[in-house]
Parts: C-alpha cells; structure tokens; sequence
C-alpha cells in the first residue's frame, strides 16, 4: 500500500490524534458510526464467511488459490455486532471479577489482553477474519499461537498467508514485533485493508472517549479517561503500520 507522511493533529478526548493521508483508493468512502460500532445491520456475504461484498471475493479468491497449495482457509469468526462482543466481554469479567476474585480494573486488563471493548472491535466492520487450515487436525482451542509455530498444525498455513494473503488485500492486524502493545500477537487474525483502513480513519474521528465513557455493560463504570487514553493508543491503533 502506497503511504504517504503522517498529518499531526491534537486532541485529547478524539482518536484524531494522528490522521494519515488516506491512499486514492480510500479517500471517498465514508462510514457511519453506527457501522463502525457495530449497530448497523450490514449486507453480509457468504456462508460461514460474513463479510462486505468485497473483502468476501477477495477472500474466495485466495481461499480457491490457498486450497490449490494444499491449504483449506476457514473462517473461524469473522462479524461480530455490538451485543455479540457485548456478551464475550461480560462473559469474561463475570469470570474474572467472580470466579477468580480479581478486581474490576484487573479483571479488564486481563479481558483486552485479546478482546476488545464492546463497540470498539475490527469485527464490527465485516472486513477481519480469524482464520484456520482446516485440513489439519487440531484439539481445543485452535487460536493459540502456538499451533501457528513451527511443528504446529497450522504451520503451512502460516507460511502461506506470509507469503500470499497480501496481495488478496488481507493484512496480519496484531504482529509478533516485540515493541508493539495492545493485543497480544494473533497470527489468526486478518484484515481486509482496501476496506478497514478507512474504516480506521474514519473511526479515528469518533470520540470514543465520551462514547465509552457513556456506553453502559459490565464493567463500564471502571473504565477511566486515562484508562480510555491508553486503550485507544495501544490497542486500538498499535498494530501492523500498514493497516493505518
């Protein structure tokens, strides 16, 4: 993707804080909040897929290609609306605050060390996926990082998705670089850029400060303008360079 220099902006209670110049390709496509945040009811495609029309093709398209090299692509979750992420949030900090007696703060630093806030999600968008190599037996959790490894079932497909997926316009989110923050590495989870890094910029726009801070779920009531600040800095706009 052609990337042009960064445009410096300030701003303490927006996601404007750093806006780049959009490639051509994005630059007349604009979003709703209620698309960005996951209340909008999309035009989803195909079968145990759920994505927009065109990260849908792209992704047949490598899929039909990976499967030739002997790679079976599956989709393991891809759109997620507003109360589906709603539920994986609450879900986990009923288990943390209860099960394990941790307290609120620690129960949500622990939750985003993979999931993110309800409303906040790439999911939202029908443009990321998690994927797998269906072709290679595994037990349990499939998303581990591990089985992504050398020796692990989905080594293949690793190695392939390395060396293909972007030129089908899908782009690793989290990576492995040590210096990164945020989520912890997902080497499962792909975004469709032609669509998700304007989706990106334009979310950029929201305040999510006042958002979050107004929205209401379990555990809502903890989340601090400092706490916000540094979940939008890390978790939100620390991952790969060329999804911003």
């Amino acid at each position: 993707m052609d990337r042009r220099k960064f445009v410096k902006r300030t701003g303490l209670c927006s996601l404007a804080l750093s806006l780049p110049q959009l490639p051509l390709w994005s630059q007349d496509r604009e979003f709703s909040t209620d698309e960005l945040t996951g209340k909008a009811v999309l035009d989803l495609y195909g079968e145990g897929i759920n994505l927009r029309k065109e990260a849908h093709d792209a992704f047949v398209r490598m899929k039909k290609d990976a499967y030739q090299d002997g790679i079976d692509i599956k989709v393991v979750s891809s759109y997620r609306s507003y109360e589906r992420q709603r539920s994986i949030f609450e879900r986990k900090y009923v288990s943390f605050t209860e099960d394990i007696s941790v307290s609120p703060i620690e129960a949500i630093d622990k939750i985003v060390e993979y999931s993110t806030i309800p409303g906040t999600s790439r999911h939202h968008w029908g443009t990321d996926v998690d994927l797998i190599d269906a072709s290679k037996p595994s037990t349990g959790d499939v998303l581990v990082p591990g089985k992504f490894e050398a020796g692990g079932p989905f080594e293949d497909f690793k190695n392939w998705m390395d060396l293909h997926s972007e030129s089908y316009g899908f782009y690793l989110v989290y990576t492995e670089n040590p210096r990164r923050r945020g989520f912890k590495y997902e080497p499962w989870h792909y975004s469709y850029a032609p669509l998700s890094v304007p989706m990106l910029a334009a979310m950029r726009r929201l305040n999510l400060l006042r958002m979050l801070k107004n929205d209401d779920f379990l555990g809502s009531e903890h989340l601090t303008t400092g706490f916000i600040q540094t979940y939008i800095r890390d978790n939100i706009l620390d991952i790969n360079p060329e999804l911003l």
